[in-house]
């Protein structure tokens, strides 16, 4: 595996029961880029992202982080290595207030023990006040520092969805998968997403992004890679991939 790749999928292929949901399908996120994953619905995007975060193990085929064969590996020591991502419903712990449900993701890079919770000693304390600090500039950085003490359930579905990315932020991840981050937010709202996570790039991290606003994708991807029935039909840049005749076909009928 290249080291310009941050993941790679090799032959991918995921079956239910005889249904081939993923077919063959072989990706490359290069470090730095947005990613986009498209496709019509029931294409196969999210079982595959589903394959590659250890949620599903594959049929067959091999997927590759950061230079490591990862195939079936379990999520928390996907996420310990450096991979997290949000879902398409928010998940959320509605009796905690914003900052806290962020600073819940820091939890395998400040873990402490029993006996440090218990005790309250010095570490519990310091990697408690580390966790907060680190939450509040995730905050920050998604513009909604201003919401850190407030509860999710007053919050808009796009600032629930930017909370949720900070909690997969906190992590400190090479590699943030974002399943369909915009579904059901407003245009502004969406807009907003967009020069987020130009942010997140311009940190460093690489973003596999599954979306299906079509403006979003052209506006903020560094690549697209689209499938159709679990087969990958086209690849390129955004303004490769909308001229593709048989991406037109497979979104518009053509």
């Amino acid at each position: 595996m290249s080291e310009q790749y941050v993941l790679e999928t090799r032959n991918l292929v995921k079956e239910f029961k005889g249904f081939v949901a993923v077919d063959d399908v072989n990706l490359k996120v290069q470090k730095g880029h947005i990613h986009a994953l498209i496709g019509p619905n029931g294409a196969g995007k999210t079982t595959c992202v589903n394959n590659i975060t250890g949620l599903e193990k594959p049929t067959s085929g091999e997927i590759w982080f950061k230079g490591e064969n990862v195939t079936g590996m379990k999520t928390y020591n996907l996420v310990e290595k450096g991979m997290t991502r949000t879902y398409q419903h928010v998940l959320l712990f509605n009796s905690m207030s914003v900052i806290d449900n962020v600073a819940t993701g820091s939890r395998l890079d400040k873990f402490y023990g029993l006996f440090h919770a218990l005790f309250q000693t010095g570490k519990k304390h310091r990697m408690d006040r580390e966790a907060y600090i680190e939450a509040q500039e995730c905050l920050q950085l998604l513009g909604i520092g201003d919401k850190s003490n407030d509860m999710p359930d007053s919050m808009s579905a796009g600032q629930q969805k930017l909370m949720e990315i900070g909690r997969a932020l906190i992590a400190k991840p090479d590699l943030l998968l974002l399943d369909e981050p915009c579904a059901g937010l407003t245009d502004s709202e969406t807009e907003q997403f967009a020069e987020m996570m130009k942010k997140i790039r311009n940190t460093g991290i690489s973003i596999l992004l599954i979306e299906h606003h079509m403006n979003l994708v052209m506006d903020v991807s560094d690549w697209v890679t689209v499938i159709d029935y679990g087969v990958k039909i086209a690849e390129g840049t955004p303004e490769k991939v909308s001229k593709e005749p048989a991406v037109r076909k497979a979104y518009l009928g053509e």
